[in-house]
């Protein structure tokens, strides 16, 4: 029902209607395989935000609006128990302290759709089975429509890119699944969603504020909001992608509504790439090259003279003459991340300590990385590429203090989908990671439950884990 115009196509409808009625047997096993592992990468990377100023504060912030401890969903880095909408509040937050999650054609899915549906599948004591189902299908229908709403091509990422606003479609996909809402009740949700999403904003990258980290949280709170009101009833409210500006229009004056329903029979969390390094996605090729040079040809920090990455990035090429001012801006700087590399060379949550955000040493080397001749790679440009299947390649060139010259080139770096980890790969990332403030045998135990997920009676176990 809609008083205004109305397309007269059913495109909610079959969104809806997908994520009621996927169920574990009709997902291929690699699929399942994939959603598990990142499943395990989402995790790992929280775990290792564990001591970070900002994951502690979203802890008390949690445990504030819960008014105490109490509940029926686990808060990772503590194992203390909130609401489901309190927990994913905190752990949708750390999931993207470190940057280190995923990243897909439009940005950070699995910062809503992990916590989300392990918070929702522990207070409905869901199998493993369901949680694999509904996690697959918030991933299918956050990335559709995602792209349905992509800026057109005169946008510049300074005039505010709506890269959380679209992970409520996975935090609601996820909670209204969990909940056995059906596909009438599921696109209400959707309806109210709109409403509930956050608008576009360029606040996070114009001050470069660590407050960027809370929107996964905050987006995640809202679509099991979203799916509450679905589930205790909401009168109209459907259509939402159907309606000229029910949410499309908002967002862009390039619409691409095909999205939609785009090739319901495949699976797009295969496309999502997960991040090697904890950096921002476009400066993970260049600080592979690096390392996989430094290593190749014996290179210390104390050898180099310079390294050129060519083509360079738009907003990624920054190096303040007296350091950073917060984590974010750290994270999002090729130079920073480079030279934590160099002087750190496996990755660690120790690399964004606030100390180290003006480091001499780190300031020194930051200082020899810089761009080159060629022109830059516009963030827009990138994400298209990344969107047609590919991947912008950069060239590093590293010259050393004795005159020598060293180059190489690289387009999929590890993680991208083309360049996918194994799963052996993507364990070893998560000892890693987890084992920087967990006993190895909590480690494990924590591997095996997700690694078996699909045999899991009663998803309410995860917590013991956690203690």
């Amino acid at each position: 029902m809609s008083y205004f115009k109305n397309n007269g196509t059913n495109y909610t409808q079959v969104l809806a209607e997908y994520a009621a009625n996927l169920t574990y047997d009709k997902i291929p096993a690699e699929v399942i395989e994939r959603a598990k592992l990142m499943t395990l990468h989402t995790l790992g990377v929280s775990l290792a935000a564990k001591m970070d100023e900002l994951a502690q504060n979203a802890v008390k912030i949690g445990s504030e609006l819960n008014n105490g401890v109490g509940g029926s969903a686990t808060v990772w880095t503590t194992g203390e128990k909130l609401s489901p909408a309190n927990a994913v509040f905190v752990n949708g937050t750390i999931s993207d302290i470190l940057d280190w999650e995923d990243c897909s054609w439009t940005g950070h899915p699995s910062a809503s759709a992990v916590p989300v549906s392990i918070a929702v599948a522990e207070d409905q004591h869901s199998t493993g089975k369901e949680y694999l189902a509904a996690l697959i299908a918030c991933f299918e229908v956050c990335m559709r429509v995602s792209m349905a709403v992509q800026p057109g091509p005169d946008f510049d990422h300074n005039q505010g890119w709506a890269i959380s606003n679209w992970n409520i479609w996975a935090a609601t996909t996820a909670a209204a699944k969990l909940m056995g809402l059906d596909a009438t009740q599921i696109d209400k949700a959707f309806g109210l969603s709109c409403h509930f999403a956050e608008m576009a904003s360029n606040m996070q990258q114009a001050t470069m504020s660590n407050a960027y980290h809370y929107q996964w949280g905050h987006v995640s709170q809202s679509g099991i909001e979203a799916a509450l009101c679905a589930k205790y009833g909401i009168a109209n409210m459907q259509g939402c992608f159907d309606i000229p500006y029910g949410y499309c229009e908002q967002l862009t004056d390039a619409v691409d509504r095909s999205w939609l329903n785009k090739d319901m029979d495949q699976f797009m969390i295969m496309e999502i790439l997960i991040k090697h390094w904890p950096a921002n996605m476009w400066v993970q090729n260049p600080v592979e090259l690096v390392a996989d040079m430094t290593k190749k040809y014996s290179i210390k920090p104390e050898d180099i003279e310079e390294i050129v990455i060519n083509p360079p990035i738009q907003y990624r090429m920054h190096c303040p003459e007296k350091g950073y001012s917060s984590l974010m801006e750290a994270q999002f700087s090729t130079p920073f991340v480079i030279a934590s590399y160099l002087l750190d060379p496996t990755p660690n949550p120790n690399w964004f300590t606030p100390d180290k955000f003006n480091d001499p040493r780190i300031m020194e080397l930051a200082k020899r990385v810089k761009g080159g001749t060629d022109p830059e790679d516009t963030l827009l440009h990138s994400f298209n590429v990344f969107q047609g299947g590919s991947h912008p390649e950069k060239t590093v060139t590293i010259t050393t203090k004795d005159g020598k010259v060293y180059e190489e080139s690289m387009r999929f770096h590890k993680g991208h989908p083309k360049n996918m980890l194994s799963r052996e790969e993507f364990v070893e990332l998560f000892r890693m990671n987890a084992g920087q403030y967990y006993s190895a045998p909590t480690v494990e135990k924590l591997i095996d439950f997700v690694l078996n997920i699909e045999k899991v009676e009663n998803m309410a176990a995860f917590g013991e884990l956690l203690k």
